[in-house]
C-alpha cells in the first residue's frame, strides 16, 4: 500500500498509533497503524528518502533523502518546516530522547567524507539552526546507521566495514570501537531504555550488542542477506528480515528468495517461526511499542502490517 518503489524505513510513533514510511519515490506516509489507513503525505523531496523519525509527541517530523536534504515536517499538517543541505545524501536521522538534537549520517560521494552530524532542535519555532552542534567524520569506514544511546550521552554508529563505534559525541572522540560484523552493517534498533541494540548485516546475521561497552551478547544466524532485524516488547524475540538482494531475484521464485520475515528467539538464538507475504526482500521492519504488532516494509512496494494473535502472546519456548 502506499508505496511504488522499494520500501527504505518504516518506523511506529511512540505512542503506536502512527505508522511513518519512507521509499525511493519521493513521498513520506503517515499511517494509522491499527487499520492502515492513510493520514496524509510529507511532499517536497526531489530524491528518493532513506529515513524518518518523529519525536516523542508526534508534533515534528524529520526525513532524510538522496536529494542531499533532510526535512523537518508539522506531523500533522504536513507542512515543511525547515530543509537543511549537504553536500550528499542523508542515510539516517534519529532525534534524541528528550526531542532537543537529531542526528544525521551522510553518505560518502564524490570526494566528500561520511559524517554524523548534529542539530539542535527549537520545538517552540518552524525555523532551526543550519550550523551542527558537531560534526563527526568516522573513519576509516564510512557511517551506514547511527542511534543515540542510553540517556543521549553517546552515539553509536555501524559502519560499511560491519565494526561499530561508540562516540562520546558532544567531544565528538570516540570512546570504543568493535568489530561488530563481517560485512556492512544495514540496520541498528535500540532497545526502548537504550541500554542494548540490535544490528542487522550483509554478513547474514544479525546480533545484539550492549551499548556502553559493544560488547557482543547474542548471534542470529540466517542463509541470506539481513536487512533489518528489531526486538518484540512482549516475547523474548527478535525479528529479521532480508532476502536475495534485488539484482538476483529474478532468479527465484518468493520461496527461495527467503522473503519470510524470521522469528528467533532472543536468548536462545534458535529460529521460532516465519511470517511470509513479500514477494521481495524485506528492507526494514518495526515492531508496535506495545508489542501487539509489527509491519514490515519491501522490496516490493509494500507495507504489511500484522497484528499478533493471542496465541502469539501464549508462547511458550521448550528448552
Amino acid at each position: 500500500m502506499g508505496h511504488e518503489r522499494p520500501l527504505t524505513q518504516i518506523k511506529y510513533n511512540p505512542d503506536g498509533d502512527m505508522l511513518m514510511t519512507v521509499a525511493k519515490d519521493n513521498v513520506a506516509n503517515l499511517w494509522y497503524a491499527h487499520n492502515g489507513e492513510r493520514v496524509g503525505t510529507y511532499t517536497g523531496h526531489l530524491g528518493a528518502l532513506w529515513t524518518i523519525d518523529c519525536n516523542k509527541t508526534t508534533t515534528l517530523v524529520v526525513t532524510g533523502s538522496a536529494d542531499n536534504t533532510a526535512r523537518l515536517w508539522h506531523a500533522e499538517t504536513g507542512r515543511e518546516l525547515h530543509v537543511w543541505e549537504f553536500k550528499t545524501a542523508v542515510k539516517r536521522v534519529e532525534f534524541s530522547h528528550d526531542d532537543k538534537y537529531v542526528l544525521m549520517v551522510t553518505e560518502e560521494r564524490m570526494g566528500y567524507k561520511g559524517t554524523i552530524q548534529v542539530f539542535a532542535i527549537d520545538s517552540s519555532q518552524p525555523e532551526q539552526s543550519n550550523e551542527p552542534v558537531v560534526v563527526i567524520t568516522p573513519s576509516p569506514s564510512k557511517a551506514t546507521v547511527a542511534a543515540w544511546g542510553y540517556l543521549d550521552k553517546y552515539i553509536v554508529a555501524g559502519h560499511d566495514n560491519g565494526s561499530l563505534t561508540l562516540y562520546d559525541w558532544m567531544r565528538e572522540t570516540p570512546v570504543k570501537t568493535a568489530a561488530g560484523h563481517d560485512g556492512s552493517i544495514t540496520d541498528m534498533q535500540m532497545w526502548r531504555d537504550g541500554s542494548y541494540f540490535i544490528t542487522s548485516s550483509k554478513d547474514q546475521t544479525a546480533r545484539l550488542f550492549e551499548t556502553n561497552t559493544l560488547d557482543p551478547l547474542k548471534m542470529y544466524k540466517s542463509n541470506t542477506n539481513v536487512n533489518t532485524a528489531t526486538m518484540t516488547p512482549t516475547q523474548e524475540l527478535v525479528i529479521l528480515g532480508g532476502g536475495q538482494s534485488a539484482s538476483e531475484v529474478t532468479t527465484t521464485s518468493s520461496r527461495q528468495g527467503k522473503f519470510e520475515a524470521r522469528f528467533y528467539h532472543k536468548i536462545f538464538e534458535d529460529q521460532v517461526g516465519t511470517v511470509k507475504g513479500h514477494f521481495g526482500p524485506i528492507n526494514t521492519l518495526a515492531v508496535q511499542p506495545d508489542g501487539k504488532g509489527f509491519a514490515s516494509g519491501g522490496e516490493d512496494g509494500y507495507v504489511r502490517l500484522h497484528h499478533f494473535d493471542p496465541d502469539y502472546f501464549k508462547f511458550k519456548y521448550d528448552y
